[in-house]
């Protein structure tokens, strides 16, 4: 598979003033090597400790049919943990806005023409899904089968990165537990990315108090949502050392995207498919 060289992050569109394209232009996408977060994680692309995916849904997609009348879609992209580009998500949003006055000869052409140009800029294999409002696609959210632990009463004055508040001791659980505290910071730019955050694990009961001490930590740290749930995982994997593990993040749209990464200890993240589908699609 033709790939297109990845970039690095300063280099993207982010924060920069980027004039806007009739003309159908794939150049416009922008990889990111995912490597090299990875190794401040310490982790090797032969040897990662789980497996995933990054599930995007786009709200703004739009293309003209062959007599020049406009169609209007919902689409969800499918990006493989395994592939060695994440893309910059001001630039996906800047390469669909070139389909605008593309003619096109159906929804099935704009899938394929979308699924060659990510598959190339992520160096992998992207599954795609165009659904034509025409069509009604269904569209639901729905939050986790879980402990929610926002209610918790608890006096927090960390906001920089702190994975020393994970502990887990005591009897085996399986358990969900989920918080709608997540907040990050782009990694370019600085401003806010908000989310919902689920972590489900088989292990020694993981402290309920420490966990959300834990993502509230995240406020003033800069990463791209995948990079986050990245580090969530790793650190929750070291620190209380479940035997399965799935962590996931539904973050909030932004310029009529959303990204919402999902990994899973080897094995374990077919299971959860289903129960994860249902919480984080829209």
């Amino acid at each position: 598979m033709n790939t297109t060289r990845p970039g690095e992050a300063g280099d993207s569109p982010l924060g920069k003033v980027v004039a806007g394209r009739d003309a159908y232009s794939p150049e416009l996408l922008f990889p990111i090597a995912r490597q090299s977060k990875r190794d401040e994680l310490g982790l090797t692309a032969a040897a990662l400790p789980f497996m995933g995916e990054d599930l995007w849904n786009a709200y703004e997609l739009s293309w003209l049919d062959l007599r020049g009348k406009p169609v209007v879609a919902l689409a969800r992209f499918r990006v493989a943990a395994s592939t060695p580009n994440l893309i910059e998500s001001k630039s996906l949003k800047l390469y669909l806005n070139t389909f605008n006055q593309t003619r096109m000869e159906s929804a099935a052409a704009v899938r394929e023409r979308i699924a060659h140009d990510l598959s190339a800029a992520a160096g992998g294999a992207v599954a795609v899904e165009v659904m034509p409002l025409g069509g009604h696609p269904g569209r639901s959210f729905a939050v986790p089968a879980g402990f929610c632990l926002d209610g918790l009463e608890l006096d927090i004055d960390t906001y920089q990165l702190c994975p020393a508040y994970l502990q887990a001791d005591g009897a085996v659980v399986s358990e969900t537990l989920y918080s709608h505290l997540l907040k990050s910071n782009c990694l370019v730019t600085g401003q806010p990315d908000w989310g919902m955050v689920v972590v489900r694990y088989t292990g020694a009961a993981i402290d309920r108090a420490g966990l959300l001490r834990y993502i509230v930590s995240f406020r003033q740290h800069n990463e791209f949502h995948e990079q986050c749930v990245e580090r969530i995982f790793c650190d929750i994997l070291a620190r209380c050392k479940p035997q399965a593990l799935a962590v996931w993040a539904r973050y909030t749209r932004r310029g009529g995207l959303d990204i919402n990464p999902f990994r899973a200890t080897p094995g374990d993240a077919g299971r959860w498919d289903e129960e994860r589908d249902s919480e984080v699609r829209q």
